[in-house]
């Protein structure tokens, strides 16, 4: 099957720098798309946006630079027909220990900010009455984990906020749908493995039974090739009978019925 419905439209991309971030950017360059690479400048400055894409510095937790960057983008490429946001952080401790500034911090990127994004996203394809947004969030929102409360919280409410918003604009021509990614080889995962890269990932999946962690049923980490696979089924026409969906890649391990 050939996905379509790419060719010469409007894409933006947030976390465009990141391992899943810049996965999906260049699946979208590949289709056609035009698009707009929005990261922080640290992320830019270390993984430059290929050729063909045009880079934007922005902080997802300022709602104004959100709005500034629809408006900026589609003055110069068209319409936003297509909105990917993989923008996030991990935090990683027991939430005893957690300190409230690192609670807001993360609630403040990877909730507000989702709310930021979508919102901005959103506005511009109701106004055109169509588009697809697919957002990243994380299979920690559907199930507990030792020492990522703080995480997994916010990617449980970015997953309803999605669900949310994708019923309020289902009548007006928009779709909104979520990838849920489990451990997938990009830094954010692999900076988390105080061992050698090999062990780490040979631990993760196996799983452990005194974190209450499953293995992962596949036998293998997700490539973030895997994870862009996903959102650009999602973004495609041939997806377009499908929002509020919630698809996991995450070889099995949530075990989810």
């Amino acid at each position: 099957m050939r996905l379509t419905g790419f060719a010469g439209k409007a894409a933006i991309v947030t976390g465009a720098a990141g391992g899943i971030g810049q996965a999906v950017t260049r699946a979208l360059l590949e289709a056609g798309a035009r698009v707009t690479a929005a990261d922080t400048e640290a992320a830019l400055a270390a993984n430059p946006a290929p050729p063909g894409v045009t880079s934007a510095v922005l902080d997802v937790r300022d709602g104004a630079a959100l709005e500034a960057l629809v408006t900026e983008t589609e003055a110069r490429l068209g319409p936003l027909a297509l909105g990917v946001h993989a923008a996030g952080i991990l935090s990683i401790g027991p939430l005893l220990d957690l300190a409230p500034e690192e609670w807001e911090r993360v609630i403040g990127v990877n909730t507000t900010g989702s709310f930021n994004t979508l919102r901005a996203f959103g506005r511009a394809m109701v106004r055109h009455g169509s588009g697809s947004i697919v957002t990243v969030s994380s299979n920690a929102a559907a199930l507990p984990r030792m020492n990522m409360g703080a995480y997994a919280a916010s990617k449980a409410a970015v997953t309803m906020l999605v669900r949310c918003l994708g019923l309020e604009l289902a009548g007006q021509g928009v779709r909104c749908n979520i990838v849920a990614p489990g451990s997938t080889l990009t830094p954010m995962q692999t900076g988390m493995w105080a061992d050698q890269a090999a062990n780490g990932e040979r631990a993760v999946i196996e799983g452990n039974l005194e974190s209450y962690r499953t293995g992962i049923p596949l036998k293998k980490l997700a490539t973030p090739e895997d994870i862009s696979d996903a959102v650009m089924f999602l973004l495609s026409d041939q997806a377009g009978h499908i929002t509020m969906a919630d698809i996991f890649v995450d070889g099995g391990a949530t075990l989810r019925a």
